[in-house]
């Protein structure tokens, strides 16, 4: 059986994430809001873990919010044991996987009946503005398209991977960030500073003509410039939870075994449906 491509060159990502994380001021902003955010809902969580893992190439946000946790690098396969863990969040990283869905169900395997996972990716509305000025400028420029920016999942696709893997009561949200920036060179910096280059397996290798970026750029600032004169670039975070099914966890009622009458909940008259027999 032939394997799929793969979508991610993971030489080209580890080099990059090392170069962003040697630079005197890398923009982990967004790893910082989405810990936040993790660290949120964990505190509306009526639950103290005790053996945590977190999957991350960013380790020391994470080493500074939950000093407890153990670090996994986010590998194609993690080093995570069975069932060793009540709490697993992956964060940020899903959008370069070659196999998401397989991230997830490790993830699974590693937790303990009932354990929570929480993870938190880009989602399709990610660079939305870069991925069009990029793709017209393109077509003008060179008269075709190539990879430029890694695919990413829409939350209807993601939240399905959480039933995929075998998650209980899973649950996916969104939330949208928007950064604005002098002008989009500045953008392509701070994606540079993030360790977010264009790590695509099918990208081409060849630096691209310097009129290219010119052209997008002109493009990106005709069409979504601010009232204040500068560029919106959108970053959709969607945050995944799920469960691992554990026989203490609520179920679902059978059809049919209701105890009381909806119309009494409602404080309402039940009105009976027409017979349309006769």
């Amino acid at each position: 059986m032939q394997k799929p491509p793969m979508l991610t060159d993971n030489t080209a990502l580890g080099r990059f994430r090392d170069r962003a994380l040697r630079s005197d001021h890398p923009a982990l902003f967004l790893q910082e809001e989405a810990a936040f955010e993790i660290n949120e809902r964990l505190n509306e969580v009526n639950r103290a873990f005790t053996n945590l893992a977190i999957v991350t190439p960013f380790p020391t946000i994470w080493q500074n919010l939950l000093p407890n946790a153990k670090i996994i690098a986010d590998d194609e396969v993690l080093a995570l044991e069975p069932e060793a863990h009540d709490l697993i969040i992956h964060s940020i990283s899903l959008h370069w996987s070659n196999d998401p869905v397989g991230q997830i169900i490790q993830c699974r395997r590693a937790l303990k009946p009932d354990g929570l996972f929480l993870g938190v990716c880009f989602g399709g509305e990610t660079l939305a503005e870069l991925r069009a000025a990029m793709a017209e400028a393109e077509v003008a420029i060179t008269g075709g398209l190539s990879p430029r920016v890694a695919p990413m999942g829409e939350i209807r696709e993601l939240g399905a991977l959480l039933q995929r893997a075998g998650f209980a009561m899973p649950v996916a949200d969104a939330a949208i960030k928007t950064v604005t920036y002098e002008n989009m060179g500045r953008l392509v910096t701070d994606l540079r500073l993030m360790g977010e280059n264009n790590a695509l397996a099918q990208r081409r290798k060849t630096f691209a003509p310097r009129a290219l970026f010119q052209k997008a750029s002109e493009i990106y600032a005709t069409h979504f410039k601010t009232d204040d004169g500068r560029i919106p670039a959108t970053f959709e975070m969607i945050f995944l939870t799920g469960w691992a099914p554990d026989e203490s966890q609520p179920k679902p009622l059978r059809p049919g075994s209701a105890t009381a009458r909806l119309a009494d909940a409602l404080n309402t008259a039940e009105n009976p449906l027409p017979d349309t027999a006769k």
